[in-house]
């Protein structure tokens, strides 16, 4: 079944040992870039145009979605990071700085990844944050939140989709640490608290939720300036 996913342009205290937890390894990537344009032909006139950028089928597709939502954590965290607000610990400052890391170690390495397969890459994408205060604490961490639940959702929905297993086992890699970080978050909002597994984010089975595709894009949507399409086999 074929289903046509549209992106629009509508629009604490952790102590030590838990900060060292939420490190990551850096990954060495060889990387790629990737220049989308086309021409019209209009009246023998050459009109250069954006064309709006389909994430491809399969593996490529689950890829490329998945690059779309580290590419949105990573610009994120990068403003994060670029202007701490008001009266931050130092230990906040510490957990976003890592994160920020997390996040463009596994942007970069998609756009390697998708690069070595193919030459279908999905372009830099743009943000908006209409609502969000970078400059408030709860807005950040509240929208932290939001991010990090859904991109653990997101990669649960999406991993049945994937057919190689070498993506399989890398996705599995990165929704564990996905995971630690909404974790964190969660108890920057609420320390001490039992918020980390609530049962928002965790079913009767003791398991993450899981989202399909759709729902996900439809969820994170708000956020992504640049327009795509996504026709994919298998979405329902």
């Amino acid at each position: 079944m074929k289903k046509d996913i549209q992106v629009s342009n509508r629009g604490v205290t952790l102590d030590t040992s838990r900060r060292n937890f939420l490190k990551l390894s850096g990954v060495g990537l060889a990387m790629a870039g990737l220049t989308l344009m086309g021409c019209d032909d209009d009246d023998n006139f050459m009109e250069v145009v954006e064309p709006v950028f389909d994430l491809g089928e399969g593996d490529v597709g689950i890829l490329n979605y998945a690059y779309a939502l580290e590419q949105l954590e990573a610009d994120f965290y990068t403003k994060v990071v670029n202007n701490f607000y008001s009266g931050i610990s130092s230990i906040e400052k510490q957990i976003f700085t890592d994160l920020y890391h997390h996040e463009v170690i596994h942007r970069d390495f998609f756009k390697a990844a998708i690069s070595g397969a193919t030459s279908h890459v999905l372009p830099t994408l743009e943000f908006q944050y209409s609502g969000v205060n970078f400059n408030d604490r709860n807005s950040v961490l509240a929208t932290a939140k939001a991010l990090e639940d859904t991109g653990v959702a997101a990669y649960n929905g999406a991993g049945k989709y994937i057919s190689n297993v070498n993506y399989l086992v890398i996705a599995g890699k990165i929704v564990s640490v996905e995971a630690r970080h909404a974790s964190a978050i969660r108890d920057l909002i609420n320390p001490g608290s039992a918020d980390f597994s609530g049962d928002d984010v965790i079913n009767t089975n003791g398991l993450d939720l899981a989202k399909e595709p759709k729902d996900i894009v439809m969820a994170a949507g708000g956020f992504i300036k640049t327009p795509f399409s996504w026709k994919e086999q298998g979405i329902n």
